[in-house]
């Protein structure tokens, strides 16, 4: 053919033939065919890749992955946990994914010496245990006893006071009860809705000298009883000492005696205590008989609240001291837009083993990797850049993904598609899922497609929405994992997945690879799932033309949202602008939907219909900062997301719109006039930063 189309000497003709002319034509026509039906680079090849990544799974893979991964304790800036560094990465660079280690310097808390003892009126003293009982030799196993990280060290000495959960509801009952507790030290038992440090802090401003708590979930399951759980008790999230940027080597750092630094860390010691040695201090109470509600309805020996027949003496000593952190990143670098970034993460450091909290979700991390790997080996390539993530230090709060958001918050906020976050891959049964609305769908399709690993048939989709209900996916208002720099911060769309919940073992020293084994998955088919869904949504949105980001969804969340608000709030309080703003958000989302399936109904040539569908994206993907706030949320201005993000009333029932929230938890200081106005101007923020959403997806400015 090629002879027909040149002249002997094999110059071009300067006019081609008629016969040129049309098969160039044809040629034209079929590669335009095919950048229609099948755009950019593999999507015909899309659910063929999925399956394959369905079902290279093997359970003994991540097994195997688990069991090295928590072969000794590594506590973050402790040399055991470089070990476990140096593993991750190996397997990134073994896999010959590009591969990064970005260090920084943070505070961390570490113990020195801690002990607690009951002195009875006949004089008696009794040293309580404080490390778990039936461990051979802490030192021998690499172990650091119990301790509350950042904790001041301090001596308190005083009458005991029990105060069930330690929320202000339970002071107001020790209240009518005639008990203060000021000058006191009070015990309490984990569980309720408060966090680790809020109990910490309530007690303080009571006046409490020191604060022990225990956990009565670790006799729930298994001989646990005698697991102490560890934890940090800082305020907010990241390094103290660089509260807004990164703790880079040679960056600024303030001083550990600055306010902004100390308001950060409690005022009085905390511990700590197993159940079995909380139960010693608690049957020997005195003071007034303990609420019904309070008493534990299995083992525990709680009939009075105290104060009276025994004094304790709590001594604690820390260090706090600047660790080298390490956070580990894979990268596959997208074809078509390496710029646009899906980011996967998990923490790798752990109080103890960790093989629940945090390295089921490591080793499931580890085993996309390995599969994403055997697609590329198959042909597959992204479109949009994947990074694998490997934080450092959350157990302090969050640091190693806190100062990485730190220091790459423009490109993050430009350029980041979603964050895939799971902490907790395993802990027992049922499948749970957080995430921000317009994730919704996407989630429902891919639990669709992933076995439930409990059934001999069906999806996870099935049981999860049978046992929870259609609308079982939780947002993300707390800051308990690696999510938070990301959403609530910079406003990227996120989501946090896992298997169980509750599990008794949370933070102790029995967080090992013979508790997961004979409790949590012994076959390891939840980790095979969680992976499933986890990797699946990678997926999509890295390979999917459109991104599957649906603010219909957003929208309807909003607005019940706003008619639970209203439950909270008299008529003196509008919530007509919130309403608008949803209706703005609804109005913009219903026409992008349409804009969406139009690009992928007609026939623009490769290049044009690229640029429309890249257009598009950069709006679905940036709408979700428009929830975000400048001034933050008033009293924590590092959290900027208006829609969630923390409340300073722990014990709200509004766990959403922040503002609002604290709002109407400081209105009852206030004069009637004075409340009104301070929710309402909150209501306001938060219609605002919802028209800002609609308007970055609309894509247009008002003029």
């Amino acid at each position: 053919m090629s002879q027909n189309l040149t002249k002997p000497n094999n110059s071009f003709s300067s006019k081609p033939s008629p016969l040129y002319a049309f098969l160039f034509l044809i040629i034209l026509c079929i590669l335009g065919f095919y950048a229609v039906h099948y755009p950019p680079r593999n999507a015909k090849n899309a659910r063929l890749f999925q399956q394959m990544f369905l079902s290279s799974a093997t359970n003994y893979t991540i097994s195997s992955y688990l069991r090295s991964l928590t072969s000794h304790p590594h506590l973050a800036g402790t040399k055991p946990s470089l070990e476990t560094t140096h593993y991750v990465k190996t397997h990134f660079e073994n896999l010959g994914l590009e591969t990064h280690t970005v260090p920084f310097k943070a505070l961390l808390s570490y113990p020195l010496h801690a002990s607690i003892s009951m002195h009875f009126n006949n004089g008696t003293v009794l040293s309580l245990p404080l490390n778990e009982m039936g461990i051979a030799s802490y030192a021998s196993l690499g172990l650091i006893q119990p301790y509350h990280a950042y904790s001041p060290s301090g001596t308190a000495q005083g009458d005991v006071v029990f105060v069930n959960y330690g929320g202000e509801d339970d002071y107001r009952a020790l209240g009518g009860m005639g008990v203060n507790v000021s000058g006191c030290i009070v015990i309490v038992k984990k569980g309720g809705s408060l966090s680790r440090g809020a109990v910490v802090e309530i007690a303080e401003k009571k006046g409490a000298l020191g604060v022990l708590i225990y956990a009565e979930r670790n006799v729930s399951r298994g001989s646990f009883g005698f697991g102490v759980e560890r934890g940090t008790v800082m305020k907010g999230v990241g390094d103290p000492l660089s509260p807004g940027w990164a703790g880079v080597e040679d960056g600024e750092r303030l001083d550990l005696e600055d306010y902004k630094v100390l308001k950060r860390f409690p005022g009085i010691p905390s511990l700590p205590l197993s159940f079995e040695s909380a139960q010693l201090i608690l049957e020997s109470l005195g003071g007034p008989l303990a609420p019904q509600q309070w008493r534990y309805s299995g083992r525990s020996k709680l009939s009075r609240v105290g104060p009276g027949q025994v004094m304790l003496n709590l001594t604690y000593q820390g260090e706090k001291r600047l660790a080298t952190i390490h956070n580990v990143f894979a990268v596959i670098r997208g074809l078509e837009e390496p710029d646009r970034y899906v980011l996967l993460g998990n923490h790798r450091d752990a109080w103890t083993y960790g093989a629940v909290d945090p390295n089921s979700g490591t080793a499931a991390l580890l085993d996309i990797a390995r599969r994403y790997t055997l697609l590329m080996r198959n042909g597959w390539n992204p479109r949009r850049t994947i990074i694998f993530c490997s934080w450092d230090a959350e157990e302090f709060g969050m640091i190693g993904s806190t100062e990485w958001v730190e220091q790459n918050l423009v490109n993050l906020g430009a350029k980041a598609v979603a964050y895939l976050n799971v902490d907790c891959a395993v802990q027992g049964p049922g499948f749970f899922a957080r995430a921000t609305p317009q994730l919704d769908s996407l989630i429902f399709e891919v639990t669709k497609k992933v076995k439930d690993p409990d059934s001999e048939v069906g999806a996870i989709y099935d049981k999860w929405t049978t046992v929870n209900g259609v609308s079982n996916i939780e947002r993300l208002s707390e800051v308990d994992s690696d999510f938070a720099p990301f959403l609530q911060h910079a406003g990227v769309p996120s989501v946090d997945i896992y298997y169980g919940r509750d599990f008794p073992v949370y933070h102790t020293a029995f967080d090992s690879f013979n508790w997961m084994i004979n409790y949590a998955d012994p076959f390891f088919w939840r980790h095979v799932a969680v992976a499933g869904v986890w990797g699946l949504l990678g997926l999509h949105l890295a390979d999917d033309p459109v991104l599957p980001l649906n603010y219909l969804s957003y929208a309807e969340q909003l607005m019940e949202h706003k008619d639970t608000l209203s439950s909270f709030l008299d008529a003196n309080v509008s919530l007509t602008p919130l309403a608008t703003s949803i209706q703005e958000l609804a109005s913009a989302a219903k026409r992008v939907n349409d804009e969406a399936k139009s690009l992928m109904e007609q026939e623009f040539p490769g290049d044009v219909l690229a640029l429309k569908m890249r257009a598009l994206n950069d709006r679905l993907m940036l709408a979700e900062r428009g929830f975000l706030d400048r001034d933050g949320i008033k009293g924590r201005e590092w959290f900027r997301h208006l829609i969630y993000g923390p409340r300073s009333n722990h014990e709200s029932k509004l766990v959403f719109f922040p503002g609002i929230s604290d709002a109407i938890a400081e209105s009852v200081k206030m004069s009637k006039s004075d409340g009104q106005a301070a929710i309402q101007h909150e209501t306001w923020r938060v219609a605002r930063a919802i028209q800002r959403a609609a308007a970055a997806l609309e894509g247009e400015l008002t003029c």
